[in-house]
Parts: C-alpha cells; sequence; structure tokens
C-alpha cells in the first residue's frame, strides 16, 4: 500500500459515507452491489463496508481511489448514475470526502502531500484567488 512496494496503489482519496437504517441485510446488498459497480472503474482501490458495534443501525461504507479525479469520473459513468448514486444519495448529510495525509501498514508509513489549497476554506465556487496558491500544510 505504500508508495514503492509492489502491492496496491497509495490511495489519495477516501469516499466515507454513513447510513442509519433499522433493516441492516437490504441495505448491505444494495451497498455491496455498488462496490461491485464502483470496483470495476479505473482508480478503485478498496472499499470497506462496516457495522458500529454500539449502534447496529449506523452502517459506514470507505470507498479509497488513486485520486479525487478518479471518483468523479466514476461516479459519472452511466451504469454508476443509475444504480450506484440512488444508494449513496441516502447516506447521511455530512462530509463524504477525505484526502489521505498518512498511511501506515506493514511496509512502513508515509506521508502525502495534500492537494488542498491553503485558501480553499476563503474562496468559493466561482472565484479565483490568485494564479498559485499553495497547499495547506497537513
Amino acid at each position: 500500500m505504500l508508495p514503492g512496494s509492489d502491492r496496491e496503489p497509495i490511495p489519495g482519496f477516501i469516499a466515507r459515507l454513513r447510513f442509519r437504517s433499522t433493516d441492516v441485510p437490504p441495505l448491505m446488498a444494495r451497498l455491496r452491489g455498488s462496490v461491485g459497480i464502483l470496483a470495476a472503474r479505473e482508480g478503485f482501490v478498496d472499499a470497506r463496508i462496516s457495522r458500529a458495534i454500539d449502534d447496529e443501525s449506523l452502517v459506514v461504507m470507505e470507498i479509497a481511489w488513486t485520486t479525487v479525479g478518479a471518483y468523479r469520473r466514476a461516479l459519472s459513468a452511466y451504469d454508476v448514475k443509475v444504480d450506484v448514486v440512488p444508494v449513496l444519495s441516502q447516506a447521511l448529510d455530512e462530509p463524504t470526502a477525505f484526502e489521505v495525509l498518512h498511511v501506515t501498514d506493514g511496509d512502513g508509513s508515509a506521508d502525502a502531500t495534500g492537494a488542498l489549497a491553503a485558501d480553499a476554506s476563503s474562496v468559493s465556487l466561482g472565484h479565483a484567488s490568485a494564479g498559485f496558491v499553495p497547499p495547506a500544510p497537513s
């Protein structure tokens, strides 16, 4: 998983979605189907579906991608729009996009330079702050 290893590429982006359901088995079936479709897309690294130990109605799906661009391209595919997006839209309304800043596994540890611009919290869509803005400190 670490850069330079012979294993999977290090993810640069994680989509983390939480779902609340009183009927978890059908939700799990829909999430498994969604992961199956997304896994065929370029840039997919891996996925996990987990349930909270202390709240059986809370399920989390984490999908790792090589880049945020790979995730966005995957979401724009027709089969994903038809079969996956309706499932993902049932997630709780909260931030779901995370960039990977550190990884530790059996091969060691590595830090990643974040892609988030230093002024990301102060500049809105449609407004340019400068020709170049360095990354935010990680």
